[in-house]
């Protein structure tokens, strides 16, 4: 990624749109590609979409964006969507994408107790595809951000040509003075709690597997679309809301230690414990009617923080264990005082079956 700006012909920095190329002088068609209308008029399509941000002092117009740091500091995430193992077209409609692409990414800014307030979107697409498809995921962007973010801008990014339809996001945020909440600061007697989703994605991809294809097995747009009016979980994988705004809350709350849950409850609470060198022990009673699926499942994007004992817990947050000493053993989860056969979890390497779709 060389560039944070997306724009070869700046126009004026307060609304962020470049001026119009040459091909880009024709009235707008629905049919347009990426590869027919080209670089310039699709961003030009797309910039004044997406959101400013009330920490922006430029956005997309520049080689750079340049965006406010009131604490004088910032934390900085970045995360990848690519097709195949990360999403399928033929499930994920682009106003998903987009909105996923922010919520993910959003989780991990507060996951450290910071503000979210810019994002940086990169875009490596097939030359067939079409404008108005960038546009909707434009538009997923910018309403995630106000649904779950409000004042967080996308300041710039890229735009490129790939076989593989691919989404790179970095964001920003302000801690606001407050110190980060690392995944190292777990102790014995904490509280552990979770705000949000347990399972709710792992069930919705579960669906999608086993109903949302056609007779072959392929990935059915129309058969994920009826399963999503039936069933929610499933657009819970498809766009999840996690509650970022509780990341803030959880802070200063005084929480110890906390993530989000982006590859299931064992494998980041295992995280959390091997940072912390601590033992993290969930109760089962308190993970939902398939402790299995909570455990297991991952890319709810729900916050888990531990607090330490007696904490009025802020926010979303409910109790599902406590913080334990490790003693003379490994640094690890259980549940119920007993040790997981299998931590589980999201692994693309190890798991992902090489079809897209």
């Amino acid at each position: 990624m060389e560039r944070t700006s997306t724009s070869a012909e700046p126009a004026d920095a307060a609304d962020g749109a470049p001026a119009p190329a040459d091909r880009g002088t024709a009235a707008p068609s629905a049919a347009d590609t990426v590869e027919s209308a080209g670089e310039l008029a699709t961003l030009a399509r797309i910039l004044p979409r997406l959101p400013r941000g009330l920490d922006t002092q430029l956005g997309p117009g520049d080689d750079a964006a340049v965006v406010a740091a009131p604490d004088g500091r910032f934390v900085v995430t970045t995360d990848l969507m690519v097709h195949g193992p990360d999403f399928r077209l033929a499930w994920s409609t682009p106003h998903d994408l987009g909105w996923k692409a922010a919520a993910s990414n959003l989780a991990d800014v507060a996951a450290m107790g910071a503000r979210p307030t810019a994002l940086v979107v990169a875009l490596a697409v097939p030359p067939g595809t079409l404008v108005a498809d960038l546009e909707r995921l434009a538009d997923g962007l910018r309403e995630a951000c106000a649904e779950m973010a409000p004042g967080c801008g996308v300041v710039g990014g890229d735009l490129s040509v790939s076989t593989t339809f691919t989404v790179a996001v970095t964001a920003f945020g302000d801690l606001g003075g407050r110190p980060p909440v690392r995944r190292d600061g777990a102790r014995p007697g904490d509280v552990v709690a979770v705000s949000g989703a347990l399972g709710r994605a792992a069930r919705g991809l579960d669906l999608l597997f086993r109903l949302g294809v056609d007779h072959e097995g392929a990935p059915d747009a129309d058969l994920a679309a009826a399963l999503r009016e039936r069933d929610p979980d499933v657009g819970w994988q498809l766009a999840p809301t996690p509650p970022i705004a509780d990341g803030r809350l959880a802070a200063t709350a005084g929480a110890t230690a906390m993530l989000d849950l982006s590859d299931g409850l064992a494998l980041d609470a295992a995280r959390v414990a091997r940072a912390s060198g601590v033992v993290v022990d969930l109760d089962p009673a308190r993970l939902g009617a398939d402790p299995r699926v909570a455990l297991g499942g991952g890319e709810d994007h729900s916050l888990f923080a531990t607090f330490p004992p007696g904490t009025d817990l802020p926010g979303g947050f409910r109790p599902v264990g406590v913080v334990r000493e490790a003693g003379g053993g490994a640094p690890r989860v259980t549940v119920g005082r007993r040790d997981l056969d299998e931590v589980g979890g999201w692994d693309p390497y190890r798991l992902w079956s090489g079809q897209a779709g």
